[in-house]
């Protein structure tokens, strides 16, 4: 008897079908678990909406109490002025430009006006008068990415194929910044022109700094130096050429035997005595320039102004922070009494 063949066909459609049942309850409980998500969220706002419904009279009042009270304690208390001042640290002394800084704002957090008239050489009065003093980095992309070149120019090949942009933005903080800025809040918008003699003179009578400093001078000084000379060794060189050039070109020519070598090659070694000394004036260039940036030990590219300007701004003031705090209060009030009635409740079905 022959060998009836296999019909595969209806086992390959019943687990076709089977597939597409499993597909279809997939997607089926994963639309029904993202519906869940939006009635959950739903049922929330709901509930938010009938506790702000049955509460609208005590919220209203706390908001319109916090509104009324902020309005006038703005009108009240003394009015507040910001003065700002831009400063470039040089030799390392920002760390102790921010340790002075917050020093000098602990004090004044700490009303201590004796000491701190004191560190910056003020009247107790006017030091009574400083709200706060902070400071911050001042930096933009550019500048960023200025200080990450100068920061691979003294790594080696290998060490620079591990560090990208991204990585050294990651661990940049504020004292990487080429530029920081001062901030002073005080209820005396002249003050804060006082306080910058002080700030600049407690970084820049720093021993350590001025050695630096000195150093860093001495150094600048010998490298001008370096260059003159090499300058004036040029100069020597090429008028040393133009002479030969000139002998050679007086001679007169013997026959057909033309030295066209020995001129191409005088005229190559003018050359690049040429470009060495762009070069060199280049760099002396560079020289003036960093002695100009590293005059001082505490550079400072924005004074101070005569006088501060106010501190505005609606989200700081009291007439919005006063009634979001009571607004807050109330809220934890209710909810506890919300919880406690629950709990009976729970207790007590």
């Amino acid at each position: 008897m022959a060998e009836q063949p296999v019909n595969n066909n209806s086992s390959d459609e019943i687990d076709l079908g089977q597939l597409f049942q499993m597909i279809g309850r997939a997607f089926e409980r994963f639309f029904s678990f993202i519906g869940s998500i939006f009635k959950g969220i739903f049922h929330l706002v709901i509930l938010l909406l009938l506790f702000v419904q049955k509460n609208f009279i005590v919220l209203s009042a706390a908001v319109l109490v916090g509104a009324v009270a902020g309005y006038f304690l703005d009108k009240s208390l003394p009015e507040k002025y910001v003065s700002k001042m831009v400063v470039e640290p040089n030799f390392n002394s920002v760390q102790q430009l921010y340790n002075n800084i917050d020093f000098y704002n602990d004090l004044a957090k700490a009303q201590d006006s004796t000491t701190l008239a004191t560190a910056l050489n003020i009247t107790e009065h006017e030091a009574a008068s400083i709200s706060q003093i902070f400071v911050d980095s001042y930096s933009d992309e550019n500048q960023k990415i200025e200080l990450f070149d100068d920061f691979i120019k003294n790594l080696d090949t290998t060490t620079i194929k591990t560090i990208d942009f991204e990585n050294y933005l990651k661990n940049f903080n504020s004292l990487d910044a080429r530029f920081h800025q001062i901030s002073v809040v005080s209820y005396d918008n002249k003050v804060a022109k006082k306080l910058q003699p002080a700030i600049i003179g407690s970084i820049s009578v720093n021993d350590y700094f001025k050695l630096q400093k000195k150093i860093n001078d001495e150094n600048l000084d010998l490298q001008e130096r370096i260059y003159k000379k090499q300058l004036t060794e040029i100069d020597s060189l090429q008028s040393l050429y133009r002479t030969v050039l000139i002998k050679g070109a007086d001679k007169p020519m013997q026959g057909t035997n033309i030295n066209l070598a020995e001129n191409g090659e005088s005229q190559n070694k003018e050359l690049a005595l040429v470009q060495e000394r762009e070069v060199l004036k280049g760099r002396l260039v560079e020289l003036n320039r960093e002695r100009a940036n590293k005059s001082e030990i505490l550079n400072v590219i924005s004074d101070f102004p005569t006088r501060g300007v106010k501190q505005k701004g609606f989200w700081k003031s009291y007439k919005f922070v006063l009634p979001l705090i009571l607004l807050g209060f109330v809220l934890v009030i209710l909810g506890i009494i919300g919880l406690n009635a629950f709990l009976k409740t729970y207790n007590n079905p």
